[in-house]
């Protein structure tokens, strides 16, 4: 029986198991956004994931939406990032990088004052971000006009580019969680004309180009694309979210990229429905699952084939060793929400292993 200790064929990549780690934005960035030895001790400390998705990275310069989130725009970002691919290499896994723009949540004060942008001029509403003037309401980003598009392109690119001379094994193209590319697809902040604006043919057209431009630096095997269709995180919407992301898995096959990674609900519970079905009877490619999974369910899935693998976020931030405690059955460490986003390595690195509790 298929389960999550079955190896998988992800496009080019070559999965020992199928227990995946979410990315997840923890804020430990040094100075100028680069990676340090902190997040490489982090992220080896995790490396018997079949899979390491690392936290949402600024592909380009002056789209900060988290103060302390890394970056891989510039060289000190790559040697940084090369400090993290090696430590885990050397602890026998395999990472992937998440590429990303934070669209309208990013905020003037954490980009030298400079107004975010995004497809159309609404602002986030019902929240604020962290700043180092403290919690601040978001602010009416500036719509992008379609000849500046390109150039957002062009970026993503170049951070695929520099996620290879990082020594990353792949990377994910973030069109999930209410930043750019996700904005674009979801009419409830898309709400622009002309060719990037209107139906989801349309709305999608930045995504599949910012895929096209990717796939052509690593190709297409080893490139993976987060959606989130239903998560209302950073005051999203859409009208018809299930028919969207099933018009979207299908659309995807044409790509054959290393992976589709589906996150299945919404973290406020806004907006509900199924998603996992239609995207597994459209997408013909290995699917992850992500958001509440617990082990039994993940495995039911698996044997089902209901997905090909499953990410886990905070339960593999508290647990460094997850796929061993899974295999024992073992108890897992809780994870603390009151350093999720703190600096240093409290509530980061600190979490014990089973062999550390023993």
């Amino acid at each position: 029986m298929t389960d999550l200790f079955t190896p998988l064929q992800a496009g080019e990549l070559a999965l020992p198991n199928r227990i995946l780690m979410a990315p997840l934005t923890r804020c430990r960035a040094e100075a100028g956004h680069v990676p340090g030895e902190l997040m490489a001790t982090h992220y080896a400390q995790r490396a018997s994931a079949g899979l390491l998705i690392a936290e949402a990275t600024m592909a380009m310069e002056g789209n900060s939406a988290f103060w302390h989130e890394p970056g891989i725009h510039s060289e000190a970002q790559i040697a940084g990032w090369k400090k993290v691919t090696d430590a885990v290499h050397a602890a026998g896994g395999r990472i992937v990088l998440q590429v990303w723009h934070g669209g309208r949540a990013c905020h003037p004060l954490l980009n030298d004052g400079r107004q975010p942008v995004a497809p159309s001029a609404l602002a986030i509403t019902g929240d604020e971000v962290h700043t180092p003037k403290g919690k601040q309401p978001y602010v009416v980003p500036r719509e992008l006009r379609d000849d500046e598009l390109p150039a957002i392109v062009a970026g993503f690119a170049r951070a695929a580019e520099n996620a290879r001379a990082a020594g990353f094994d792949g990377v994910e193209v973030h069109g999930a969680n209410g930043y750019l590319l996700d904005e674009f697809l979801r009419d409830g902040s898309n709400q622009r004309g002309g060719p990037y604006g209107g139906p989801r043919e349309h709305r999608a057209r930045l995504l599949f180009e910012v895929l096209e431009a990717v796939c052509k630096v690593w190709g297409s095997g080893r490139v993976g694309v987060r959606l989130s269709p239903l998560n209302s995180y950073n005051d999203m919407v859409d009208s018809d979210p299930v028919g969207l992301v099933e018009w979207l898995a299908g659309c995807l096959n044409d790509y054959r990229l290393a992976y589709l990674h589906l996150m299945r609900g919404d973290f406020f519970g806004k907006q509900q429905g199924d998603v996992v079905t239609p995207v597994r009877a459209a997408y013909r490619g290995v699917l992850i699952g992500n958001m509440g999974y617990k082990a039994d369910e993940a495995n039911a899935a698996i044997a089902a084939g209901k997905l090909d693998a499953v990410a886990f976020g905070t339960a593999f931030l508290a647990n460094p060793d997850l796929p061993e405690r899974i295999r024992r059955n073992a108890a897992l460490n809780a994870p603390d929400p009151a350093t999720f986003y703190t600096p240093g390595p409290h509530g980061y690195t600190d979490y014990p292993t089973l062999a550390a509790g023993a």
